[in-house]
C-alpha cells in the first residue's frame, strides 16, 4: 500500500475537527487505518486521542471533516451505525451494565432467540460467551454479574464484546491500563490474531514500551492536532516523547532511602471470606509501601475494607495506634485515612459536576455555614489544587466529563488531598495517565511521603512499584504471599511471589 494512504481500502479521516464550546479538542486531523495493521496513537492527556476515537465510533459528531470507509464518505451518526460499518470501540473506562451477566453484556441487543417464539436461548448465549472469553484466555464465568468483576476483568469483557461483532476496525483506548504483564501478553496475542485476520487495530496507550512492542505505525498528537505518522522503527522512544510533549521531559524522581517514622497504619489478620484472609501489613509515616500482585489477588478488596466501603469478618486495624473499624468512607476521612479508587469514572468522580465541585466533595462540611456553601472559598481551594497538580482545564467550573482521562485522574487525586489525610491509599494512581503526568504524580507521591504522610500504593505497573516503594507487599489469591525490602524487590522477585513460584526473596517468610 502507498505510504500516503491513497488506497481505497480501510478507513480514513480528512480534516476531522471537534470542540465542546471552547478551543477544538480535535483539530483538522487526517489519519488512515489500513487492513492487517496495528496503528498506535500517542500523546499527552488532553491531546485529543480519546475524542478522535469517539468521533470514529459515532459517540460524538464532528464539527467539520469527514470519515471515509473503503473509499466512500460515511456519516457515523451513532455507535450502532459505526458497528454496521465494522467499527468497534473499546472504551478506556468500562461501559457495561453492572447488574447484568457477562453473557448478557456481550450480546446486548443481539440475544439469540428461538425460531418460533421470541424467547432467549440462554444456554446458547452462555455457550457462545464462554467460547469468546476462552478465546482471549479469560477465566470468567459468563453467568457472573459484571458488577462483581474487577476493572481489568470488565476490560476483558469489553474486548470479547468487540470480537463478537467481528469488527474490521477495532479501536482500543488504553486497553492495558488495568492489566498485569501476563494479561498484556494475552491481549497482544489477541491483537496479533486480529491483525492476521485482516483487521485494523487502533492502539491508544501511554506505555510506550507496549506501543513499540505491538505497533506497525505510530501517530503522535499534541493539543488536538496530528504531529505526524511514522513507521514504528523510524523513531526512538525519546523522539516520540519529544514530539508528544514538545519539550524535554523530566524523569520520575529517584526514591531515596528514608528513615520512616512511627507506624501510621497497622493491619493484623484482616479476613473477609471469599475476598481475602489473614492480611497483615503496616505503613509508617514518611514511607511508601507498594501492594503488588495479579489482578484478582485481593488488593483492591483490602483497600475498600480499610476505607469502610466493604465489611470484613475479623482482624484489627489501627490508625495512629488507635483501633478503628470504619462503617463508612466519611468516618475514614474524618479519622485521616483517604482512599483513591481505581475506577475514577464510577467510584471516584461525579462526571456531570464541575472540577471545583468534585475537588471539594470531601470537605463540604468545612465550606458550609448554616447550610450555605461558601462558593468563593470552594473556587479558591479548587484553583489552588488545579495549579498544584497542573490540571489542564479551561476553568474550575468546567464539567469533569469534558476533561481527558489523565486530567480526571489529577482531579481525583486533588479531591482526596484537599481533605489533608495522614494515611493515603492510592489504587492504580497512574492508570490511563500519560508519561508527563505520570512523572508529575510520582513526584507528588514522593513529596507527600517526605512531608510525613504514610502512603500505600496499589499498582500493577512494576516499574512504578520499583521506582516508588520503600517496601513491597505481594498478594496472591487473597493472601499476603510475602514482603520485599527495597533492595530485594525486582520485577522477577515480585512476579515469583505473585504467581506462586519459588521462595520469597532473601528467604523471608511470607506474612
Amino acid at each position: 500500500m502507498a505510504h500516503d494512504g491513497r488506497t481505497t481500502e480501510g478507513l480514513r479521516t480528512r480534516g476531522l475537527t471537534k470542540s465542546f464550546g471552547g478551543p477544538p479538542v480535535v483539530r483538522d486531523v487526517d489519519i488512515d487505518l489500513r487492513p492487517a495493521e496495528v496503528h498506535a496513537i500517542v500523546g499527552e492527556n488532553g491531546a485529543g486521542k480519546s475524542t478522535l476515537l469517539k468521533l470514529l465510533a459515532g459517540v460524538h459528531q464532528p464539527d467539520a471533516g469527514e470519515v471515509i470507509v473503503d473509499g466512500n464518505a460515511v456519516a457515523v451518526t451513532s455507535p450502532t451505525v459505526a458497528r454496521s460499518l465494522g467499527i468497534s470501540l473499546i472504551f478506556q473506562e468500562p461501559t457495561l451494565f453492572p447488574d447484568l451477566t457477562v453473557a448478557e453484556n456481550i450480546f446486548m441487543g443481539r440475544h439469540p432467540v428461538t425460531a418460533r417464539l421470541p424467547m432467549v436461548r440462554w444456554r446458547t448465549m452462555l455457550s457462545r460467551a464462554a467460547a469468546l472469553m476462552e478465546s482471549i484466555g479469560a477465566r470468567i464465568d459468563p453467568a457472573r454479574p459484571v458488577g462483581e468483576l474487577s476493572v481489568a476483568e470488565q476490560q476483558l469483557v469489553e474486548i470479547a464484546t468487540a470480537l463478537s461483532h467481528r469488527a474490521r476496525f477495532v479501536l482500543m483506548d488504553e486497553p492495558t491500563a488495568s492489566l498485569t504483564p501476563r494479561e498484556v501478553d494475552r491481549l497482544f496475542a489477541i491483537i496479533r490474531d486480529l491483525k492476521a485476520r485482516g483487521a485494523s487495530v487502533v492502539f491508544v496507550n501511554h506505555r510506550l514500551e507496549e506501543v513499540f512492542a505491538i505497533a506497525d505505525r505510530i501517530t503522535v498528537m499534541r493539543d488536538g492536532a496530528k504531529v505526524g505518522t511514522w513507521a514504528a522503527g523510524e523513531l526512538s522512544r525519546d523522539e516520540v516523547v519529544k514530539r508528544m510533549v514538545g519539550r524535554e521531559l523530566g524523569r520520575s524522581p529517584e526514591r531515596p532511602h528514608v528513615q520512616p517514622g512511627e507506624v501510621a497504619l497497622e493491619v493484623e489478620d484482616l479476613t473477609a471470606p471469599g475476598r481475602f484472609r489473614g492480611v497483615s501489613l503496616s505503613v509508617r509515616r514518611g514511607e511508601i509501601v507498594a501492594m503488588a500482585g495479579l489482578v484478582g489477588a485481593g488488593r483492591t478488596e483490602v483497600a475498600r475494607a480499610l476505607f469502610g466501603i466493604d465489611s470484613f469478618e475479623r482482624g484489627t486495624v489501627k490508625l495512629n495506634g488507635q483501633a478503628v473499624r470504619f462503617r463508612s468512607p466519611r468516618e475514614a476521612l474524618r479519622a485521616g485515612l483517604a482512599y483513591l479508587p481505581e475506577d475514577r469514572q464510577h467510584q471516584g468522580l461525579i462526571q456531570a459536576l464541575t472540577v471545583a465541585q468534585n475537588m471539594t466533595l470531601t470537605i463540604l462540611g468545612e465550606l458550609s455555614r448554616g447550610g450555605w456553601l461558601d462558593r468563593r472559598r470552594e473556587q479558591e481551594l479548587a484553583r489552588r489544587q488545579v495549579e498544584r497538580l497542573q490540571v489542564k482545564t479551561p476553568s474550575v467550573n468546567s464539567a469533569v466529563q469534558n476533561l481527558s482521562g489523565g486530567n480526571q485522574q489529577k482531579v481525583l487525586v486533588g479531591k482526596f488531598l484537599i481533605a489533608r489525610p495522614k494515611v493515603l491509599i492510592l489504587d492504580e494512581p497512574t492508570r490511563g495517565v500519560d508519561v508527563g503526568a505520570k512523572a508529575e504524580i510520582h513526584r507528588l507521591i514522593v513529596d507527600l511521603a517526605a512531608q510525613g504522610m504514610a502512603v500505600l500504593v496499589i499498582s500493577s505497573d512494576l516499574p512504578e512499584v520499583l521506582a516508588l516503594a520503600d517496601r513491597v507487599i505481594v498478594m496472591r489469591a487473597g493472601q499476603v504471599a510475602g514482603e520485599l525490602s527495597r533492595d530485594e524487590a525486582t520485577e522477577e522477585s515480585i512476579m515469583r511471589l505473585a504467581v506462586g513460584t519459588g521462595p520469597t526473596a532473601g528467604g523471608r517468610k511470607a506474612l
